[in-house]
């Protein structure tokens, strides 16, 4: 069967289909899973409700908790994993909706856990600490303590944890299911429509009256379902600035922050630094967009296109999998038999069914082995967005193997970190066996048109739009769908400047991504590419030292926050000169652009 044909599920290939068995192997197994975690809820209320008097007990309090913890962490990702692949599985859904149901139960019986332990005496915890495996865990609870609210609020607010969380819920079962594009016609061709389709083939098709007439059905159909979607994002909104104040803290922004232990400076400064340097780049790049393809004007409709329009070169997945175990040989035999194990026991769904969530990702279940969903194309960037989405397996394959459960995930602030650093070390790759340059014209182009522009141009975006939107929210304002494509608007237009003319229908663009609904996630990915950048120059120029730094680092998980795991790398994020270099890196992409053209 073609990969790339579009099917039911039960239609494709199951070779090129994930394998959760390694999460339960049936149905009946992950049943009793669930009653089994719920079972040791019940003990462990009974067990240490208001018994957290000594080192010895909390201690043991603490082995159960991560216990809970860890399964609980694998019963949610076998319920949403099954949804992701295909929401149009109704038996699926209602597992799901059932089994986050009954972990907000559960949840809701631990509540306690954190409000008691705070309370605890200084001495006493000192005690704890001295299993490492307590350490992080009990230092950040100490840090927190100002914002912990008494055990009966804590109660309250637990209960209505799936409430919270169900925003995302109802974005994503808005864009999955209740949003369906009609086919479309250009020069007597007919064309179907969906969102993978849209942003995985569409976008950025060289034959502009497809391209363009595929944004105009997109958008017009996303226009449709605007004050839904905005309502949805509205009341997630509120309900973060609730929490904040309950909790004490002057803005959303602040305590979205504190989740990520990242100060404000270091939020503020990545958005203003990137707005205020960034540009020139960018304007410069789409300059190059109009002259290859001849265009009259540069529209927000062109500026995913491939610099070099004559170069192509197909993929298939087995060949993907050579080139990204060689591109990432640099890393260590440990590391490519970790890549090995991912195509050899399934981790990766490639296949483009009906109903499968758009782009692409990869989860880390701690009891089992990451995942990695992707909707594959057949071009030859899907190698490097395999290895982008790889290098997010590999930093928890690594850390997991030295951390517990509740100290192998990083900051959000890092975690884009190991997958754009993967995805750099694969580029540089790539250019070193380019063999012409239209070929390095090409690679450069795909350097910017899917590394820096997917991180530090759309996502960049979003988050210097979330900051506004926030600042509403702060203000105690609240907002239309209107004010969002206003907000959105003038965030692309302060970018691209006269250079790029917005055409109508690009400021729904906030409509497209879940990330909103996950705290301050898009500026993230700037961060972690400025890392990454950093990171994978000083492997492919140091090789083994460097690379040996980079896998201790990433064995750190939570232990140390993003600037001590990045110092432990090798870079240093208190100051702006990563993020300034990574900035002159992308003009100079862009200059070798040109100079491949001559």
């Amino acid at each position: 069967m073609d990969i790339l044909k579009y099917c039911k599920r039960e239609e494709a290939d199951p070779q090129y289909m994930w394998d959760l068995s390694a999460l339960y192997k049936t149905e009946e197994e992950f049943e009793k899973a669930v009653k089994t975690i719920d079972l040791m809820a019940d003990d462990f209320k009974k067990n240490y409700e208001n018994k957290l008097k000594s080192a010895d007990i909390i201690k043991n309090a603490m082995d159960d908790y991560r216990d809970i913890v860890a399964n609980i962490d694998r019963i949610a990702h076998y319920a949403s994993l099954d949804v992701e692949a295909d929401g149009h599985n109704e038996k699926s859904q209602k597992r799901a909706m059932t089994t986050f149901t009954k972990i907000a139960d559960i949840e809701n019986k631990m509540s306690f856990f954190e409000t008691e332990l705070v309370q605890v005496d200084e001495q006493t915890l000192e005690e704890v600490k001295n299993d490492t495996n307590n350490t992080r865990y009990i230092d950040d609870l100490l840090k927190k303590k100002e914002h912990i609210l008494s055990k009966e609020v804590e109660n309250v607010i637990s209960k209505f944890s799936q409430t919270f969380s169900s925003f995302y819920e109802i974005y994503n079962t808005t864009k999955i299911h209740d949003i369906t594009f009609p086919d479309f016609e250009v020069n007597g061709k007919k064309y179907e429509m969906t969102y993978n389709l849209f942003e995985g083939v569409y976008d950025n098709d060289p034959d502009t009256d497809l391209r363009r007439k595929s944004y105009e059905v997109f958008y017009n159909e996303l226009a449709k379902y605007k004050n839904t979607t905005a309502m949805i994002y509205l009341s997630h909104c509120q309900a973060e600035k609730a929490e904040s104040e309950l909790r004490g803290y002057d803005s959303v922004i602040d305590f979205l922050l504190d989740r990520q232990n990242i100060s404000r400076e270091l939020y503020d400064r990545q958005l203003d630094v990137i707005m205020q340097e960034l540009p020139k780049h960018m304007r410069k790049y789409a300059q190059i967009i109009k002259k290859e393809y001849d265009l009259d004007k540069v529209t927000f409709m062109d500026l995913k296109l491939d610099v070099e329009n004559s170069f192509s070169k197909n993929i298939s997945v087995e060949d993907a999998r050579n080139l990204v175990k060689d591109g990432l040989s640099i890393l260590g035999e440990d590391y490519s038999k970790m890549l090995d194990r991912a195509f050899d026991e399934k981790w990766i769904d490639f296949v483009n069914t009906f109903g499968k969530s758009t782009g692409a990702f990869c989860a880390s279940p701690f009891l089992a082995h990451p995942y990695v969903l992707i909707s594959w194309t057949g071009k030859l960037t899907e190698a490097i967005v395999l290895s982008h989405e790889l290098g997010h397996a590999g930093q928890s394959y690594i850390s997991q193997k030295t951390q517990n459960v509740l100290d192998n995930d990083p900051s959000m602030y890092f975690v884009e970190s190991p997958s754009t650093t993967n995805e750099l070390i694969m580029s540089r790759y790539l250019l070193e066996k380019a063999t012409t340059d239209q070929e390095r014209r090409y690679l450069c182009g795909q350097i910017i048109s899917r590394t820096y522009f997917h991180n530090f141009v759309t996502h960049f975006i979003e988050g210097y739009y979330q900051r506004e939107v926030y600042k509403l929210i702060d203000k105690k304002e609240g907002f239309t769908a209107d004010d969002l494509s206003r907000i959105f608007k003038e965030t692309l237009q302060k970018f691209w400047g006269e250079d790029v003319e917005i055409n109508e229908g690009s400021e729904l663009t906030w409509m497209r991504q879940p990330h909103y609904y996950m705290g301050l996630y898009p500026y993230t990915y700037s961060a972690g590419l400025t890392i990454g950048t950093q990171v994978s120059k000083m492997i492919v120029e140091e090789g083994k030292p460097a690379a040996d730094r980079w896998l201790k680092a990433l064995a750190l998980g939570s232990t140390e926050d993003s600037v001590g795991i990045a110092k432990a790398a090798g870079v240093d994020i208190t100051t702006d000169k990563p993020l300034k270099d990574t900035i002159e890196y992308i003009g100079k992409v862009i200059d070798d652009i040109e100079k491949y053209n001559k």
